[in-house]
C-alpha cells in the first residue's frame, strides 16, 4: 500500500516516463511490485494485467526496438509476469493481512521503516529475477539504439531542468502537499484540519530536494549508458551482460556515493516519522477505513494470483 507520507516509493509518471529508465531495463516489471499502491481496486487489476504491454511500450519508446527484439522483449515480459503472479503476489497478500492487523493501533517510525524495507526487498527480488531475461535482450541492442537512448535521456533532462527553473519552491511544495494529501485520503478517507497540518508541517521541515534527486538521476543515466554500450558493441556474452546488469541493479538500489546515501537515509527516516505521526493522529473510523482499503487490495491480489495466465 502507499504510505501517505512516504513521498511516493514508486510511481509511474506518464508526463515524464524517462525518470527511472535504469531501473526499468533491469526490472522492467517493477511496477508489478507496487500495484497495491494504486488508488482504486479496479485500477490495480487493470494495471497488473496490462503491465507487460505498458512495460514494452516504455522500452520501445526509449530503445526503438526492432522486430526480433520486440518478440524477445514481449516473451520475457510475459515470463516475468507469470513468475511474479505465482511467487510474489502471495507475499503481498500476507503483508497486507499483517498490516490490516496493525492499522487499528498506534505505530512508530521504526515499524513504518520496516514496511518500507520489505517493499525494497520485494523490488530487489523482481530485479534479480529479471536479470537473465534483461541480459538476453541487452546483448541484442545496437549502437544506434544506445544513441537513441542517450538522446531520450537528454530530452527528458532538459524538460526536467525547465520545470525546476519555472517552478518556485513554494509552488513545488504546494504540489507535493496536494499529492500527499490525496494519497493519505485514499487510505484513511477525508482528513481533518489538524491532520492536514501534520502533512504541511512535515513538508516544511523536509530535506526533500528535487535538485539532489535530479543529479542522482543523471548519474544513473550515465551508468546505464556505460553499462549497455559494451553489450551493444558485441563485446559481452549473455553471462557477462547479466553480471553487468546485476552491478547496475546494486548501484541503483544501494547508491555508493556516501553523501547521497546519507541523504536517502535521512529522507527515509523523515518519511517514516511523518507517516507514524499522521497515522497516530487518525480516528478509529479513519483506521477502519484504512483496513477496508487494504482488504480490497488483498482481494484484488487474490483474484490476480488465482489467474494462471
Amino acid at each position: 500500500m502507499k504510505f501517505p507520507v512516504n513521498f511516493g516509493l514508486l510511481k509511474r509518471d506518464k508526463a515524464r516516463p524517462g525518470r527511472r529508465f535504469h531501473s526499468r531495463i533491469i526490472g522492467v516489471l517493477g511496477l508489478l511490485a507496487v500495484a497495491g499502491v494504486l488508488q482504486a481496486c479496479s485500477v490495480v487489476k487493470l494495471a497488473y494485467n496490462q503491465a507487460p504491454d505498458l512495460a514494452y511500450w516504455y522500452l520501445d519508446t526509449y530503445l526503438d526496438l526492432t522486430g526480433e527484439q520486440s518478440l524477445r522483449v514481449k516473451a520475457s515480459l510475459n515470463q516475468l509476469q507469470a513468475w511474479h503472479r505465482q511467487t510474489q503476489l502471495p507475499v503481498y497478500i500476507t503483508a497486507l493481512q499483517k498490516l490490516q492487523q496493525q492499522l487499528p493501533s498506534d505505530t512508530t517510525a521504526a515499524a513504518a521503516c520496516a514496511v518500507a524495507a520489505d517493499v525494497r526487498n520485494n523490488l530487489g527480488a523482481v530485479a534479480r529475477q529479471a536479470e537473465s531475461l534483461a541480459a538476453g535482450v541487452a546483448v541484442m541492442l545496437q549502437p544506434t539504439q544506445i544513441g537513441h537512448l542517450a538522446q531520450k535521456f537528454a530530452k527528458t533532462n532538459a524538460e526536467a531542468e525547465d520545470e525546476l527553473q519555472d517552478d518556485s519552491g513554494k509552488t513545488r511544495q504546494g504540489k507535493r502537499y496536494r499529492q500527499l494529501l490525496s494519497r493519505a485520503e485514499s487510505l484513511y478517507g477525508t482528513l481533518d484540519e489538524p491532520q492536514r497540518a501534520v502533512i504541511a508541517r512535515r513538508l516544511e521541515q523536509s530535506r526533500f530536494d528535487l535538485r539532489v534527486l535530479f543529479a542522482e538521476r543523471q548519474r544513473r543515466q550515465r551508468d546505464t549508458l556505460q553499462t549497455l554500450q559494451p553489450m551493444a558493441a558485441g563485446q559481452s556474452s549473455p553471462a557477462q551482460a547479466q553480471t553487468a546488469l546485476r552491478g547496475l541493479i546494486e548501484r541503483t538500489l544501494n547508491p555508493m556515493e556516501p553523501a547521497y546515501r546519507r541523504y536517502l537515509d535521512q529522507l527515509g527516516q523523515e518519511n517514516c516519522q511523518g507517516f507514524a505521526e499522521l497515522h497516530n493522529s487518525t480516528t478509529p473510523a479513519q483506521r477502519s477505513k484504512a483496513v477496508e482499503t487494504l482488504r480490497g487490495y488483498e482481494q484484488d491480489f487474490r483474484i490476480l494470483n488465482e489467474r494462471k495466465s
